[in-house]
């Protein structure tokens, strides 16, 4: 029997601190960009995640997945439901996982991301996490919140879009704690907004026809698109939960922030499934389509509802964007380098939103594709927390010199064969479904659970090429033993 190869010692490793006091403020700029927290900068509790992730998913995107699933693709109402109910509970729960880990390690979710990537390997997820997010996110959401906003002002779109985008920016530029202050406002005017417009809806729509004959194929893609976009927010997870206290309950943590991207994307997702049985007139725009059977005052109501939630959630994509450039590992010598960089976003988002304005169809084909790059990224955090447990992980965050393999090279593998074998979207159709259409989309299942699988088989193989446990500390001098303030929690 082969011996085992042995494993080098644990190192302490220095951490990259948050510079600036922060503290509760709300009007004024975070400091600093993907460093670590420092406990005397804690401040909040688990239950505000609610609102938190409430906000941003009441929104127009979010309804636009409903429509996707029986307007577009053709699903009877009760079989679009199932597959909502599916994918949104599969992507509620990873983000629940995931959002749960944040107060220990006090750093962002795309920080946490280099415990199985490295310090370089990272750049793969954190790098398309910040194109996305802060780019192709914030544009789809800016376009329907300017949309909305003109259908309701009869301002130009283009003003609109100008007014919306402006709004975001500033919120993502002062940071951290007024996005949590604007999710938290947000989220009762449009809960009840929403709560309303819906309840209209379900009133008013049929739910005994038998849709277009999607069968099985349009099922698993709907399950698909809504897994990613709740699983959407994931990446962005412990960005919100970083500043609780090491103390707060993993429980409680996960628990919020789970439920509020459950609740909002489940009555949303039906609502907007539900609508597409409701007779409109032709050539509308989508959110005047969605809006038109509501009467006046709720028809206003739900579009400047719908302004308000683009610019919640585009306030935590923008912000999360920066965040994880942030974390791509480039060193940026600027004590403002997350709001400056979330400006540069914003106006490139601008840039995108404008181009496409005119076109908002680039909606079905961005939500379809967003979980392709998510799946394998998960299915690699995901092993490697289960094979880490039990080790002293926290120094990973910033140590330059941890660069494995196992999860830059799963998480590629594992995109290139899941898109290129089960990919299923009218810009691609992969071998598999183009011979067997009746399979549908699957390609976020099998590139979750091929890069899972790859990441074990060479997790063991680099397994004793680095130090099983790293420990952080916030100066080389921390000696062991040393007060709370200078030495992360045990995670």
């Amino acid at each position: 029997m082969p011996m085992a190869a042995p494993t080098k010692k644990s190192e302490a490793v220095v951490a990259d601190v948050r510079p600036g006091d922060y503290g509760t403020k709300v009007i004024a700029v975070e400091p600093g960009g993907a460093e670590f927290v420092p406990l005397r900068e804690r401040h909040g509790r688990p239950v505000q995640l609610l609102w938190t992730w409430l906000s941003p998913n009441l929104e127009f995107a979010t309804v636009f997945l409903g429509v996707l699933a029986t307007g577009i693709i053709g699903l009877p109402f009760w079989q679009a439901a199932l597959a909502i109910l599916i994918g949104t509970g599969l992507g509620s729960i990873t983000h629940a996982l995931l959002s749960a880990r944040g107060p220990a390690f006090g750093v962002p979710q795309m920080v946490l991301s280099r415990i199985p990537f490295g310090w370089w390997g990272n750049a793969l997820p954190a790098g398309l996490n910040a194109v996305i997010a802060g780019i192709g996110w914030f544009a789809v959401n800016s376009v329907s919140g300017a949309l909305a906003l003109s259908s309701l002002t009869k301002m130009p779109s283009w003003l609109c879009l100008l007014i919306v985008v402006i709004i975001q920016i500033v919120i993502a530029y002062l940071g951290h704690n007024l996005v949590q202050a604007f999710e938290r406002y947000a989220a009762p005017v449009l809960g009840i907004i929403f709560l309303i417009a819906c309840i209209v809806t379900f009133a008013k729509g049929s739910y005994s026809g038998g849709g277009s004959g999607a069968g099985l194929g349009g099922f698993l893609i709907i399950v698909g698109a809504t897994f990613g976009y709740a699983a959407g927010w994931n990446p962005y997870a412990a960005d919100y939960t970083r500043y609780l206290p090491p103390t707060a309950s993993k429980v409680a943590t996960g628990l919020w922030a789970g439920l509020g991207v459950f609740l909002s994307c489940l009555i949303l997702e039906l609502a907007g499934a539900a609508s597409t049985s409701i007779a409109t007139a032709t050539g509308l725009n989508p959110t005047d389509a969605f809006t038109s059977h509501l009467g006046s005052v709720v028809r206003d109501l739900t579009l400047l509802a719908i302004a308000l939630g683009a610019i919640a959630a585009n306030a935590i994509n923008i912000y999360s964007g920066a965040l994880s450039f942030t974390a791509m590992g480039f060193r940026i010598p600027l004590k403002a380098a997350r709001a400056i960089t979330a400006v540069v976003f914003g106006v490139l988002g601008l840039v995108v939103a404008w181009l496409g304005l005119k076109d908002v169809s680039k909606y079905e084909n961005f939500l379809l594709v967003i979980s392709y790059w998510i799946g394998p990224w998960l299915g690699v955090y995901l092993a490697d927390e289960f094979l880490r447990r039990g080790h002293r992980v926290d120094g990973f965050l910033f140590d330059r010199r941890h660069n494995p393999f196992a999860g830059w090279t799963s998480m590629l593998i594992a995109m290139v064969l899941a898109v290129w074998l089960f990919a299923n979207q009218s810009l691609y159709t992969g071998l598999v479904p183009k011979h067997v259409p009746q399979i549908g989309d699957i390609a976020f299942f099998v590139g979750f659970l091929l890069a899972g699988g790859l990441y074990a088989l060479l997790f063991s193989v680099q397994r004793g090429s680095e130090p099983e446990d790293a420990v952080l500390v916030t100066s080389e001098a921390a000696p062991k033993g040393a007060p709370p303030d200078d030495v992360t929690p045990v995670v």
